[in-house]
């Protein structure tokens, strides 16, 4: 088995065109056409863990969060990225992360972190915008089918919970061919009058290349007439933290004490308690305080996150209340998830005689520590 059918298997459960723009997602290190030898999956892919890959026989790290996050001119081994780098370059190990384009599933991070608090009801709390797109075309009534089941099939037509969507509607179209033209339908210099449908279907814009294909290789006419547009929805299943319910609501502190024990915390900054039971909770695994708006829009009693600044507390202006639970506490489940999502389906690969399986790391790389 290729290291390249392992990253496959990553990015179905986590599509890069789902990661934010700023991130460095996918592989980082390494050539994906190396014959797998184990999969090791950690937080943060420290030069600890490219020994504990070493040891263990690992060829591939699977990351949460990039090592290498911006650009480097240099990699002389005098911090502690260019020194996991060059370990792991030096002994043949490959490095893929995942970072925001977990955090943007609906199933990743923040639902993970919904399932361990056992939030009901929940929903993406920071919709992601701009992605979906719309693709217009025309077709002989002959065609309808065959074209829109084809698109279906590229990913269009997929609204939420529902799949093959699509709005059809009759008209008649014309056209009068030139003397390189080949028509379907009338000859050269014939001016044409028929009937057509207009098919529109949305799509994740990430799948354009794909939605043109079979736009093109299964469409009746010589030339294909067709436009994309932009659209300016929120995509409702994809985005950063997610809102949901507590089945029983609980007092402040008691909650809190519950998110310490389920989420293993040193501890928990918050802000003022507002003497109010907690019900509707918001969470955003990670640095979250630019969604702190978001989450007193979405009626939440009270948001997890991370990373807060001083200042931050302040915007819970009395209408929430924030916690921040630490950075690493808040994603702390996200690792357990890849595993069990790998070996789930790398189990139905052929057996390869040189794979060791998949791994949960047993290194703590949190480097904050409680006194």
């Amino acid at each position: 088995m290729k290291i390249q059918e392992i990253l496959s298997v990553l990015e179905e459960m986590a599509p890069l065109a789902y990661a934010e723009d700023f991130d460095n997602v996918g592989l980082l290190v390494g050539d994906a056409n190396t014959e797998a030898t184990g999969v090791l999956v950690c937080h943060d892919a420290l030069e600890s863990v490219i020994d504990e890959a070493i040891t263990k026989k690992c060829n591939l790290v699977v990351c949460f969060h990039p090592i290498l996050f911006s650009g480097l001119k240099k990699i002389t081994g005098k911090n502690y990225v260019e020194r996991a780098i060059i370990k792991a370059i030096k002994n043949d190990i490959a490095i893929y992360a995942v970072h925001t384009a977990l955090d943007n599933h609906k199933k990743g991070v923040n639902k993970i972190f919904c399932d361990a608090l056992g939030l009901i009801n929940t929903k993406i709390l920071v919709p992601k915008q701009n992605f979906i797109q719309k693709l217009v075309t025309y077709t002989i009534p002959e065609n309808v089918e065959e074209l829109r089941n084809a698109l279906f099939d590229a990913g269009a037509g997929k609204i939420g919970n529902y799949e093959d969507c699509s709005y059809n509607s009759k008209g008649i179209g014309t056209y009068m061919g030139n003397e390189d033209s080949n028509p379907q339908i009338g000859e050269r210099f014939e001016f044409v009058e028929n009937e057509e449908i207009k098919i529109e279907v949305t799509f994740e814009k990430h799948l354009q290349g794909k939605v043109l294909k079979a736009l093109f290789s299964n469409h009746a006419y010589e030339e294909v007439a067709y436009e994309i547009y932009g659209l300016q929805n929120q995509h409702q299943h994809i985005g950063l933290g997610m809102i949901g319910e507590l089945s029983t609501a609980m007092k402040e502190q008691d909650f809190l004490k519950f998110v310490k024990e389920k989420m293993q915390c040193g501890s928990i900054r918050h802000s003022e308690f507002l003497n109010k039971p907690i019900k509707k909770v918001a969470v955003l695994g990670g640095s979250g305080s630019f969604a702190i708006k978001n989450a007193i829009a979405a009626g939440a009693d009270i948001f997890l996150t991370a990373d807060l600044k001083y200042h931050q507390f302040y915007e819970a202006e009395n209408k929430v209340v924030l916690a921040d639970i630490g950075h690493f506490e808040s994603e702390r489940f996200t690792k357990n998830h890849i595993v069990d999502y790998l070996t789930e389906k790398i189990s139905n690969f052929a057996p390869s005689s040189l794979f060791g399986g998949i791994i949960l790391s047993q290194e703590n790389t949190n480097p904050v520590k409680y006194f």
